[in-house]
This record gives structure tokens, C-alpha cells and sequence, in this order.
């Protein structure tokens, strides 16, 4: 004889009320956090604006039926198109992440917590212009700034203990449940409505890594992202139309996202939600590489001078590196995309040793047709460096290092090179934030005219400026 089941609904998942109660209550007062997240737009609203060159990013945006209007939906930064909420959610979280580009977070679990500003930015864009229509008072892009920290810290911190992709789920899981979190309170939902919606988040069905791996890599990884986001902001629009929620979602015996899905793992959180995500996230600045072989391209751009008259003569090509690094990028054989390409670390540290330099162009066709780079890669060793493996989980450090060396024919060899903070980290922020805005201005004026970019960059240069102003006309700046 069985007992039978209780059917008393329990409390939410304490995971639930704590994601809740941040974003529904949180004040965020760090100077810090709101100084990067300032950067963090600037960057990432340009690496989509650059990805704007791409047609196979191109093709994917704009509304499904094609001549759908919607007059007083949110816009698509450097386009003409005018939308619903959650279409201009999965347009600009698919610009945004295009390119490999933006910025990224490295734990237990890996992703990139810009990824969810396609929701914020159509959520608030959307609020905005709904509320000047109905007397009220729009959103500012302060409400923006805030919503980007907390963002970033559900997402961040989430990660830190948390490797979804050891179960075979993709990392944008974390874009859902941060981007359907701030986006309900975005939209005025109570700290209950916002638990509700971040349940619907976890019970979701989730994307498989698949698409970010040999020997399937290929384009979805990027717009995953974007799914993912416009994703959360349907989950919200629902929540707030008073769609229930499920307490135990996370806990449930059997049936909960633990037990079905995460090997019956409890999610940890090992502290609590702050600002210590975006006060430390990782920036992309000089080239669009795979966050882990950042630093493996600057130890290339560094021996480029020395082997660029020498290409015949190398024997092989030492790379050292970290366990992350070889489980995600490190490839042998055949490259059939440029999704496939920009997650190879031989593809890239191969093109930063043969041009010295690396850009989104380099991972196209036309590039890859270089017979050279091939050659290059069959020459390439890697092995992991312990103490790198170590580093890259110690929370005071995050080091994401690499060395080479070029070994030659004639028995001579190149220094090893060894980088272990790339430009983008928080230990190199002041030396990365001139080449960061310089980055944004030059992806700003591939797309924007000269006076409108130039009242851009005044904007974004002038803090309190930006954070004042109303979110409608921010994106109508970008409208063309």
C-alpha cells in the first residue's frame, strides 16, 4: 500500500524567494556597479551594432511575419524596426551575442550577463513609451542601469557553484531566469509576481550544449542568447498577468529541476546577491575570441614579430592551458562555420600568430581559405597548466591564463609567453577602459551617421546624463 501524495502547496523554494526579494527589494548604491554598468551598455549595445554587417545575423531580426508594425513598441538599436517586446528581445539579444563579443563571466558555469540587456532594453523601452502614452512617467536608463547590475548578479552568482554544462545544459539557462526576473519587476510585478515568473524560468524546457561543440558547433550558439532572453520576457508579461507559479519548481521530488535535470544536485548559492558580478565581469576588448583563449591570442600578438618570417621553419607550437579551455575550444580537424571557428583556440591563436591581429572578419570563408592556418594548427600541442586550472576558480584571482612557445626545426625556440589576466579583467580595468571606448566608437560609426554618432558618444561619455534620461529616447537615438 502506498501513502498517498501531499497536495499542500508549500513555500517557493528559497532560491525563489531570494531572487525575488533582490530584485523586488535591493537598493543598489555601489558606484562601482553602476560605473561598469555604464561601460557594459556602452559595449555591448556596439557589439551589436557591429554584428548589424553580418546577413546571417541580419536575416534572423525583425518580426516574424515580415511588414508587422508596432507603433508604439520598442526598437532595434541600428535598424528601422519597431516591434512587440518580445520580438525586439530576441533581435537585440541576437545582435548582441553575434559576434562572441560582449562581455563574459567565468565560474563553475560560463556565459555572458550582457546577453540579457535584448530583454531589459525592449522590457524598459516598451514600459517607457506605454507609460508617456498613458500620462505616466517613463522609465530612465537609471532603471536600465539597475536592472543590468541585477542582471548580471543572478546570473554571476548562479554560475560561481552551479556547471550546468556538466549535465549537457547550455549556460543560457541563466540568461532566462535573470532576464525573466528583473524583467517582471521592470514591469511593476510584485516580489510574489517575480517568484512566480522565475519558477515558469527553471521549469522551461533548456537547451542542450550541443550546438557549442565538435562536432556540431554552429550558429544557434548565437542566437541562443537571444532566445533565451525573449524567452524571460514572455515569462514576464505572463507572470504579471497574474499566471500562477510553482513553489517547489527547484525542489519538487522527481518532478523539480534538481531531480529531473540536475542530477539531483542542489543548486548553491554561496553568496548573496550584491553587486560583485558586474563590479568584476570580464570585457572583450581587442578581439572577438572565446573568453578562454583570450589571453592565448595576446601571447600570439606577442610572438607574431617573431615568427611571421619564420612560419616554415616552426616544428610545433606549445600550448599551455587551463581544464576549461580544453573542454570547450580545443579542436582538431575540419572547421565548418565561423561559429566553429571563433570556439577553435588553434584557429585563433594561428590567425593573432600569422596577421597579428584577430577580428570577426578572420573567422569568415573568405579568411579561413588561408592554407596557412590549417598548417599552423597541425603543428599546435596543448596540455593543461595545473596552477591555471587552480587560478581560474580561486575567487580573489579569476585568472584565465596561457602560454606559448614556438619551437623550430633548428632546435631554437621562442620565450615562453605566458599571460594571466586578460586586458578585459578587473585587474587591468584602467588600462582596458581607453581601447573599451575606442572599441565602442568605431562599432558605433560602422552603423550610425557622423552627427548622430557623435550625439551618442556625448551621451554615453556623460553619466548622470544617461541616467536621467527617458529610455525611448535613448533608443530613438540609434534608430535608423
Amino acid at each position: 500500500m502506498t501513502m498517498p501524495i501531499s497536495n499542500d502547496r508549500p513555500e517557493p523554494d528559497q532560491l525563489l524567494a531570494a531572487i525575488a526579494a533582490y530584485v523586488a527589494e535591493r537598493e543598489i548604491v555601489s558606484p562601482e556597479a553602476y560605473e561598469t554598468a555604464r561601460l557594459c551598455l556602452m559595449d555591448t549595445l556596439g557589439c551589436g551594432l557591429l554584428a548589424l554587417r553580418f546577413p546571417e545575423c541580419a536575416k534572423h531580426l525583425g518580426p516574424i511575419v515580415p511588414g508587422t508594425i508596432v507603433p508604439d513598441g520598442p526598437r532595434v538599436p541600428g535598424t528601422m524596426i519597431q516591434t512587440d517586446p518580445v520580438t525586439a528581445a530576441f533581435s537585440i539579444g541576437c545582435m548582441i551575442r553575434w559576434l562572441d563579443y560582449n562581455d563574459t563571466w567565468l565560474a563553475a558555469e560560463w556565459g555572458h550577463p550582457s546577453d540579457n540587456l535584448g530583454g531589459i532594453l525592449a522590457a524598459a523601452d516598451y514600459v517607457s513609451r506605454k507609460n508617456v502614452n498613458e500620462g505616466r512617467s517613463p522609465l530612465t536608463m537609471q532603471d536600465v542601469l539597475t536592472a543590468m547590475i541585477k542582471a548580471h548578479e543572478i546570473q554571476g552568482v548562479l554560475a560561481l557553484d552551479n556547471s550546468f554544462n556538466r549535465v549537457g545544459l547550455d549556460h543560457v539557462i541563466l540568461v532566462k531566469v535573470a532576464t525573466t526576473a528583473v524583467v517582471t519587476g521592470l514591469l511593476g510585478g510584485t516580489k510574489e509576481e517575480i517568484a512566480n515568473a522565475v519558477s515558469h524560468a527553471w521549469i522551461d524546457g533548456h537547451p542542450l550544449r550541443t550546438y557549442r561543440h565538435a562536432p556540431n558547433t554552429g550558429p544557434r550558439k548565437s542566437w541562443a542568447a537571444g532566445d533565451a532572453t525573449s524567452r524571460g520576457v514572455r515569462l514576464a508579461i505572463m507572470a504579471i498577468k497574474g499566471e500562477a507559479g510553482y513553489p517547489s519548481a527547484l525542489t519538487a521530488p522527481a518532478w523539480g529541476f534538481q531531480d529531473a535535470l540536475f542530477q539531483g544536485k542542489p543548486l548553491a548559492v554561496s553568496r548573496p546577491f550584491g553587486t560583485y558580478v558586474m563590479e568584476n565581469v570580464l570585457f572583450k576588448v581587442s578581439f572577438p575570441a572565446e573568453f578562454h583563449a583570450q589571453t592565448a591570442v595576446e601571447c600570439a600578438l606577442q610572438l607574431h614579430p617573431l615568427v611571421k618570417d619564420r612560419l616554415a621553419d616552426i616544428d610545433r607550437i606549445l600550448l599551455m592551458t587551463h581544464e576549461s579551455a580544453l573542454r570547450i575550444i580545443d579542436k582538431t580537424g575540419p572547421l565548418h562555420n565561423p561559429a566553429d571557428r571563433d570556439h577553435c583556440l588553434q584557429y585563433m591563436v594561428a590567425v593573432a600568430l600569422l596577421y597579428g591581429t584577430l577580428t570577426a572578419d578572420h573567422y569568415e570563408d573568405s579568411a579561413a581559405g588561408d592554407p596557412r592556418i590549417d598548417e599552423l594548427r597541425k603543428r599546435m600541442v596543448t596540455a593543461e597548466e595545473k596552477r591555471y586550472s587552480v587560478d581560474y576558480l580561486d575567487e580573489t584571482k579569476r585568472s584565465i591564463a596561457n602560454a606559448i612557445q614556438v619551437m623550430f626545426q633548428d632546435g631554437t625556440a621562442t620565450d615562453k609567453i605566458e599571460v594571466e589576466y586578460p586586458l578585459g579583467h578587473r585587474r587591468r580595468r584602467m588600462e582596458a577602459i581607453p581601447l573599451l571606448e575606442e572599441k565602442f566608437e568605431t562599432n558605433l560609426r560602422s552603423r550610425l551617421p557622423a552627427k548622430q554618432a557623435g550625439q551618442v558618444l556625448e551621451l554615453i561619455a556623460s553619466g548622470d546624463r544617461l541616467a536621467r534620461m527617458p529610455v525611448h529616447a535613448f533608443t530613438d537615438l540609434f534608430a535608423i
